[in-house]
């Protein structure tokens, strides 16, 4: 049993040289650098803050106006932050935060846009906030990974 739980430890098999990929998102196609490359996961964290802070916002502006009740607030913001994320992502390919940091949410199965489907299913997983901490070799969330996306520079 011992074996069993140190080969668990041990973590992942040794990659065989020619096998990893010389840049995050060169497997998806995406270039090393410059416009299309992959976003690296501090810009994309802060467009996050960014689109929550303006959720937060508005929600305020609900209880202000008398529309939002205050108790809720927190189910408030969670269900602005959400409709803002899906709605934009479909229409223009970015949340707000996104946008004021130069990234855009991109399919990576050679889709032209990412359909209202997709920008559910991640806007969902994003809200769980733990699918967004666990990254593949690209460094992409597992929202990303389940719905064939990616964030990358505009």
């Amino acid at each position: 049993m011992a074996r069993e739980i140190g080969s668990w430890l041990s973590g992942p098999e040794p990659v065989t040289p020619g096998d990893e990929a010389a840049w995050p998102g060169q497997a998806l196609g995406l270039p090393e650098s410059g416009p299309r490359s992959l976003a690296r996961m501090g810009r994309r964290f802060l467009g996050l803050l960014i689109d929550w802070l303006i959720a937060n916002g508005l929600a305020q502006l609900g209880i202000t106006l008398g529309v939002v009740d205050g108790s809720t607030r927190p189910l408030a913001v969670l269900a602005i932050w959400f409709v803002l994320g899906v709605v934009s992502v479909r229409l223009f390919g970015f949340t707000p935060g996104q946008y004021t940091l130069g990234l855009m949410v991109v399919s990576v199965d050679n889709r032209q846009h990412v359909g209202i489907g997709r920008a559910i299913v991640r806007g969902l997983l994003l809200s769980l906030v733990i699918p967004g901490l666990f990254t593949d070799a690209d460094g992409r969330g597992l929202q990303d990974k389940f719905t064939a996306t990616a964030v990358v520079r505009r």
